[in-house]
């Protein structure tokens, strides 16, 4: 009886503890992205849990590697949404305008992803650069832009000299701009870049302008 009773035990406290820890990263998304690294406090985080500071400690050892799991965590929703993205049927120019569209649609359902990055830069990226997993996860993303600007070059289709990684920024800095700014651009300007009649106006011309930068007719030097 003991010998069947103790795995179920193990097991048990294994699915408390992932719950836990999951709640305690949900918070702390929240807290972080809402008050910033310096202004967030451990204090409020355990109070909007059903645990305590001593139990975040234990988990993550203090505030710092909290954030950096934060980080790491939020940084893996969208890795995971690149490593999903299907775009081997399609011909380059689909492809790459799918894969906007994944960027674009992640940004705008994940605002505190936008916030934590912000924040992150104001800290020189400290807590990413401390991170192996962030060190090592990569972008799926890039491989994907990659097989695409060849097929599009060996085709004919793209002209413009750009690689992966340019175009990966190219892409992100719209997304990134359109949801990180849509406060101060809208007081500046009255212009809601989030509001839902616009979302299909500037997707697609996130895809339009992707595509005619690649596309344009170019003349030899």
């Amino acid at each position: 009886m003991t010998s069947v009773d103790e795995p179920a035990r193990s097991g048990t406290r294994t699915r408390d503890a992932a719950r836990t820890r999951a709640e305690i990263l949900d918070v702390a998304t929240r807290e972080f992205a809402r008050a910033g690294y310096d202004g967030a406090r451990v204090d409020e985080i355990a109070a909007r849990t059903r645990t305590t500071k001593r139990m975040i400690y234990y988990y993550f050892g203090g505030k710092e590697q909290l954030f950096t799991a934060v980080l790491e965590r939020a940084y893996g929703v969208i890795r995971e949404a690149e490593q999903q993205l299907d775009v081997e049927h399609l011909d380059p120019v689909a492809a790459i305008r799918r894969l906007a569209e994944v960027t674009f649609d992640h940004h705008e359902r994940h605002p505190d992803f936008i916030r934590l990055v912000s924040i992150e830069n104001i800290h020189d990226a400290e807590h990413i650069a401390s991170s192996e997993m962030l060190a090592s996860i990569g972008s799926p993303a890039l491989d994907v832009i990659r097989r695409i600007l060849e097929e599009g070059r060996r085709s004919g289709l793209f002209t413009a000299d750009v690689d992966a990684v340019d175009l990966h920024a190219m892409i992100s800095s719209f997304c990134f701009f359109r949801v990180a700014n849509r406060h101060t651009f809208g007081a500046l300007f009255g212009r809601d870049l989030v509001a839902e009649d616009q979302r299909e106006h500037y997707r697609t011309m996130l895809g339009d302008m992707v595509i005619a930068y690649l596309t344009a007719e170019r003349t030899a030097d």
